[in-house]
Formats: C-alpha cells, sequence, structure tokens
C-alpha cells in the first residue's frame, strides 16, 4: 500500500492539471500568445505571483490596448492602469510606505480602487479594505486595531477618516491619500491627491517585493465591531478554475460590477476580472436603472451583485425595465446574502436562466455555487460545491450528517479560507474543514440548503427554529417585499418570533392573515408571536439585513 501512495498522489496531481488546464482553456484564460508576450507573461507571474500586480503585469503585455476599466471619468486600458499604478506604487513607497506595511483603502467602486489595489500589490503591502457604510466608532475600533500606515480613500470620506486620530509603527502618523472628486471643492493642500502622485511618478517597472502581501477583508459587522479576516493570496489559478466549472464566465467580456468592491464578492469579480481580461464596468453608486444604462451601454455580460440589488431593479415598474436591451447578460452573479427562492424565480422569469448563486462567507471563501437548473429545480437552494471544495454538515457532537434533510453546522473546505482573524481567534475547525457559522442540509441530490445562522437558531419551549424557514415562507406572500425574522425573549416559552415585514406600495396584509399563512404550512411554534410593519429595513452595505436595530433595546 505504502508504494502505491507516490503513484496515486501522481494520478491525482495529473487529473488536477487537466481539469485546471481545460477550465482556464474554456474560459479563453489559456490561448495563443508570440513568444515575446509570454515570456512577459511568463516573469510578471514570477514577479509578483498570483496577485493584482501580475493580474494586470501580464495583461499589460498581452492586451495593452484593451479596456480595462470603464467608470464615472471614462475609460482606462490595461497598459494605462499597469503604468499608472507603477507611479502610484513609487509615490507611496516615497511617502514611507514599506513591504509589510499595512495600507487601508476606503473607495466606491471607481478606477482609484483598483489602481490602490495593484499599487499595493506591487509593493508587499498588505490591503485592509475598508466598509463605506462605517460609522465613526466602528472606522475607529477597526484602524486602531489594524494600525495602518496609510490610509487612501475617496474625498467624500475625509472628515470621517481624518478624524480618527493617526498613528503609525513609529508614531508618527497616520498618512492620508485623497481621490478627488470633481464635484466637490478641491481637498487642500495639506492632503496627498492620488491623481497629482500618478502624474508626477515614475512609470517604470516596479521592483518586486519580497513577499506578497496579504488581504484582509472585514466582516459585515452586523453583530458588532467587524473582524478583520485576513486572507494569503491564492498560490495559483487553481480557485479560478473552480469557479468557472460552476459560472461560464469568459476571457475579454465586460463586467458590470455593482456589488462592492470592499466584500469579498465584488473583489472575487475583481481578481476573475484580471485573470480573465475582462472590461470592469463601474459606476460610484448603485441605482437600479444605473446599472441597467451600463448594461445596455456597454453590452455587459456579466452582473454581480448582492440578491437586494436584484431585488431593487425588479421593482422597477415593468415599462422601465422593458425599456433596457439587456440581452447581451449571460450571468447575474449573486452572493453575499440569503436569496430567496421566490426571488431567484422571478429573476429568471423576468430575465432569463441567466442567475448563478454563490453561497459562502468571509471566513471560507466560498462554500458552493446555485446553477439556473439548480434554481429552476430547487429554488433557494445554495447549490453544489465546485471541484477542489468539500462541504459537510455535522452535529453537535462533530458527527457528520449525511441523510437527506439532516439539519447541523455547515463546514468547508477550499483553497481560499482565510488564515484567521487580525485581533485574533477563528473559526470552530472539524477534520480540517472550516465552520461557516450557518446551519443547513442536504437535499436528496446533494444539493445545500442554509437555514440560518448557527447563533440565529432560537429555542421556543424546547424546540429548535431557524428563522431562515419562516421568511422564506412569508416572502412568498404576494404583498411582502422584504421580511425578516428573528427571536426576542419571552418568559413562558423563553424565546418567540418577531416578523418585521415591508410590503410592496399600496398592498394590505393584517398580522393575523400573515400568522395563519405560517400556521397552515408550520409548526405552531414556528408561527411569529409579534408582527411589525415597516417602509423598509436596515441593511448594510452588502444588502444584509442589521438584525440588531431591530431588536427590543
Amino acid at each position: 500500500m505504502t508504494r502505491l501512495a507516490p503513484l496515486e498522489k501522481l494520478r491525482t496531481g495529473a487529473v488536477d492539471a487537466a481539469f485546471l488546464v481545460r477550465q482556464l482553456t474554456a474560459a479563453g484564460v489559456v490561448g495563443p500568445m508570440r513568444p515575446r508576450t509570454v515570456a512577459e507573461v511568463l516573469k510578471g507571474l514570477k514577479d509578483f505571483g498570483p496577485t493584482p500586480a501580475a493580474g494586470y503585469t501580464m495583461n499589460a503585455a498581452r492586451r495593452p490596448g484593451a479596456t480595462a476599466i470603464i467608470d464615472d471619468f471614462g475609460s482606462l486600458t490595461f497598459g494605462e492602469v499597469h503604468e499608472r499604478s507603477n507611479a502610484l506604487a513609487r509615490e507611496l513607497r516615497a511617502m514611507g510606505v514599506r513591504e509589510g506595511d499595512a495600507l487601508a483603502i476606503m473607495c466606491r467602486n471607481h478606477r482609484g480602487f483598483v489602481e490602490t489595489i495593484v499599487a499595493a500589490s506591487k509593493l508587499g503591502v498588505h490591503q485592509l479594505l475598508l466598509n463605506t457604510m462605517f460609522s465613526g466608532p466602528q472606522l475607529r475600533d477597526v484602524l486602531a486595531r489594524e494600525k495602518p500606515v496609510v490610509a487612501v480613500y475617496d474625498q467624500e470620506f475625509r472628515e470621517l477618516v481624518a478624524g480618527q486620530g493617526g498613528w503609525d509603527g513609529d508614531g508618527g502618523g497616520l498618512r492620508h491619500v485623497v481621490w478627488a472628486d470633481p464635484e466637490l471643492d478641491a481637498p487642500g493642500p495639506d492632503v496627498a491627491q492620488a491623481e497629482d502622485l500618478i502624474a508626477r511618478g515614475d512609470r517604470g517597472p516596479v521592483d518586486p517585493p519580497g513577499q506578497m502581501g496579504r488581504m484582509v477583508i472585514l466582516t459585515s459587522g452586523t453583530t458588532g465591531t467587524p473582524k478583520g479576516a485576513a486572507r494569503q493570496q491564492p498560490k495559483g489559478l487553481g480557485p479560478a478554475a473552480q469557479i468557472l466549472s460552476r459560472m461560464p464566465l469568459r476571457s475579454e467580456e465586460r463586467t458590470m460590477l455593482a456589488a462592492p468592491m470592499f466584500h469579498s464578492w465584488g473583489y472575487l469579480h475583481f481578481t476573475m476580472g484580471f485573470a480573465l481580461g475582462s472590461t470592469l464596468v463601474m459606476r460610484r453608486r448603485f441605482t437600479p436603472e444605473g446599472v441597467l444604462e451600463a448594461i445596455q451601454e456597454h453590452r455587459c455580460q456579466v452582473l454581480p451583485v448582492v440578491p437586494v440589488m436584484l431585488q431593487r431593479i425588479l421593482e422597477l415598474p415593468d415599462e422601465r425595465l422593458a425599456a433596457y436591451d439587456l440581452s447581451s447578460l449571460r450571468v447575474i452573479a449573486l452572493s453575499g446574502s440569503a436569496l430567496p427562492g421566490e426571488l431567484a424565480i422571478r429573476a429568471m422569469d423576468r430575465l432569463g436562466d441567466v442567475l448563478y448563486n454563490l453561497y459562502g462567507s468571509t471566513e471560507v471563501g466560498w462554500a458552493t455555487i446555485a446553477t439556473p437548473q439548480d434554481l429552476r429545480a430547487a429554488p433557494g437552494t445554495a447549490g453544489k460545491a465546485p471541484r477542489g471544495t468539500a462541504v459537510r454538515i455535522y452535529d453537535e457532537q462533530e458527527r457528520e450528517l449525511t441523510a437527506p434533510g439532516a439539519v447541523g453546522r455547515i463546514f468547508v473546505g477550499n483553497d481560499m479560507k482565510f488564515d484567521g482573524y487580525t485581533g485574533g481567534g477563528g473559526k470552530d475547525v472539524i477534520d480540517g474543514l472550516l465552520s461557516s457559522g450557518d446551519v443547513g442540509h442536504f437535499d436528496a441530490d446533494g444539493r445545500l440548503f442554509v437555514d440560518g445562522r448557527d447563533d440565529d437558531m432560537i429555542v421556543s419551549g424546547g424546540e429548535n427554529v431557524f428563522p431562515r424557514e419562516v421568511e422564506d415562507l412569508i416572502a412568498d406572500l404576494p404583498e411582502v417585499r422584504e421580511v425578516t425574522v428573528f427571536g426576542v425573549p419571552d418568559e413562558r416559552w423563553g424565546q418567540v418570533l418577531r416578523a418585521v415585514v415591508v410590503l410592496d406600495d399600496g398592498a394590505e396584509l393584517p398580522a393575523a392573515r400573515l400568522k395563519d399563512h405560517v400556521r397552515e404550512n408550520l409548526a405552531g411554534f414556528k408561527v411569529p408571536r409579534d408582527v411589525e410593519f415597516l417602509d423598509e429595513l436596515p441593511r448594510n452595505a452588502t444588502g444584509k439585513v442589521l438584525k440588531r436595530e431591530l431588536r427590543p433595546s
């Protein structure tokens, strides 16, 4: 048996390599190039590894005149982004930013986000992605914990960032670089402006760092101060091939990147963009019609969004939605929060069978991807794991649950799991797999369903209840636009359910009828005791409902 182990390992490696080549070739990542271009591409990969720095260096060699970015300020080619990020990297270095330092970025979706990330990557600097909806206290806590030496941010956030104090490793203070907004007054002479740094910087090649910088994405902070989830850059293109095996992205297409880039979902499509040589179409602010206008104007094939963005688009009057030519769309990619089955079906009926729903978390990366076929067959499913990813369900005694319908904690293993929280600690691990923080089950066909957060489960009169099941049922009512359900304390039952509901404009729905609907379809202990109607639900930038703001104080 021992003698066969190396042979089996070699055979497995050959199969994995064939899978990688097959997926990358089908997507157009691998293709014919001139010998000189091949040499330049390989040098970029050797110098910077599979990082944003390498991505734009290689694309500048392979397709220098192709459009890399279309944003509110115009367009840039891959060659221009490469040279501009070289200049920015050199000027950051002149400001005292060194390999291994941390750089904080607080930008909306535009060229500034991309060029800052690429410049930091070329310096081997760690990149801390800040949520553009952070409050002052949240931002202060994050900066104090992560201690970046420089903050790069949009001008609209200047007062917010500047008001949080400053520091660096030597106590010299936090440096500031601003992406100026032409609609606002000039930021003044006391702050470095990114475009000025680029204009005066040397655009020649940047010497590669000794080590790659890591990327720190912050958790959503829906239950408190956001945690920093640190992740090393991937070792190769295997993760991209895994995504491509379940989501048919293609090289040199145009992606309308509506999902915020500071979130892991938007950042994933940024990385897929440079891996595929795609054009990123971006708008600083999301509006449903702004997204549709961009898709029509630029013939975008891919639209990454969070579910609430898709919901806002479908809320447009039928005549407004029909006014846009969306025939170019091949993929609407969703993640970031739960996708109700009703919303998925309504979207596909209106926009075509082009929905792909990725389930994952900041900590585990991705876990499963639901294709349009999955969503049609089992609305509400999170889909199946791509090759190279393991997803298992465990009970409280850490025993694996394999029976269809058995509910337990979800654990995931792949090449993109995080290294731990930057402030210390991590997620539970069983058999080398990382907890996603959710509970769920598989159906008879091996599709995953997420039943809720493992800390959202409530015990009402000794019965376990997961709010997601109740939310999905209420969301099926035609009068309901959106709903959230959670537990509140109760002296008799321990906890009971409260539903907070947003109705469609002009709709009426008595609380008694809502409760009857739940009672007719679920057990009596799952019927909400309290029903509250609001005009809208409080959400963060990625569409997750902030339940803490709805709970009684």
